[in-house]
């Protein structure tokens, strides 16, 4: 590791460095664990939280759209677990803008279960009956199982990317081509959307600031955050999706519409800067983009292929 001279370590920018997850207890975090992946959390006990947030795919399903969707709600791509904890809102229409409000929803929108039958079913489960008891001293409650998966996904942050240790001062971890390629992220304005501890997450913006989005079905009448505030100027506004990890998140945007980073950086360029990135620009943003890859449990993030012959 080469250290930056001091003067130069924590460059101020926009993007700043994940710490490891810390003031999480680790009993809850443990019997979130469970919760996240128990069939019996929907109503169909056909499918868990991990169904759609599978932590060998990177947190995401790897599909165009997801499959389960709540009524009345458009098909969209499902965003990643990882790092969802550093967001300021959820769902790519900010739904909700806090994550114990957020599983709350999931649960009863997506699972499809009313929270007094799923209670119902976890006391009538002796194991859980056990868990609950000795982690918090109580019986299963609507709350603390909200709370324990809470906890969990507070855990799932994925720290120690090149990015972040170029930032907290070592000058090698980054290559001269993802040096410039985040200069260039900086100078064309990239950045002013892409911030921040995750890259993303905290604001939200037109899809097609320059140029006009051709809408691709089925989502040709998603009327975007428009369908929460009821807002005009809120129509084909999403939130900026984070950048942790883009590397191994495809496909990318709200409508999946992109299956390469490449392909989603140059309709960046062009919808939201109103620039036609040159291949130079695209090579080194790239280089870039993946340095923001971080690692879980001490391994780094990868995401293995699907096997149901289904895209990407």
């Amino acid at each position: 590791m080469v250290l930056l001279p001091a003067a130069a370590q924590r460059p101020a920018g926009p993007i700043v460095p994940v710490t490891p997850a810390d003031h999480v207890n680790p009993d809850r975090a443990v019997l979130g664990e469970e919760l996240f992946s128990d069939v019996r959390l929907s109503r169909s006990r056909e499918y868990s939280c991990a169904t759609c947030h599978p932590l060998q795919r990177a947190g995401m399903d790897g599909l165009q759209l997801a499959t389960i969707v709540p009524e009345g709600a458009p098909p969209r791509n499902t965003p990643t677990i990882f790092n969802a904890a550093l967001n300021a809102s959820f769902n790519w229409d900010g739904a909700t803008d806090a994550l114990d409000r957020h599983t709350a929803a999931v649960v009863e929108r997506l699972m499809g279960i009313e929270w007094a039958e799923l209670v119902a079913r976890l006391r009538s489960t002796s194991a859980y009956k056990r868990r609950f008891a000795a982690v918090y001293s109580e019986e299963v409650s609507e709350e603390n199982v909200i709370d324990a998966i809470v906890s969990y996904e507070r855990t799932l942050i994925t720290p120690g990317a090149p990015l972040d240790r170029y930032l907290l001062g070592d000058a090698s971890a980054l290559s001269s081509d993802a040096v410039e390629g985040y200069r260039r992220f900086r100078a064309y304005g990239c950045a002013s959307c892409h911030q921040g501890v995750n890259a993303g997450g905290n604001l939200y913006t037109r899809f097609g600031i320059f140029d006009t989005v051709r809408l691709v079905a089925p989502l040709t009448d998603d009327p975007g955050r428009y369908r929460i505030t009821q807002n005009a100027r809120d129509r084909q506004v999403f939130r900026v999706p984070s950048l942790r990890n883009v590397e191994v998140t495809a496909p990318y945007f709200h409508d999946g519409r992109a299956e390469t980073l490449e392909d989603a950086v140059r309709v960046m360029g062009r919808h939201q800067l109103g620039r036609e990135l040159s291949p130079e620009d695209v090579r080194v943003v790239l280089a870039f983009l993946r340095t923001l890859t971080g690692q879980y449990r001490g391994q780094r993030l990868t995401s293995t292929p699907r096997t149901d012959g289904r895209a990407p």
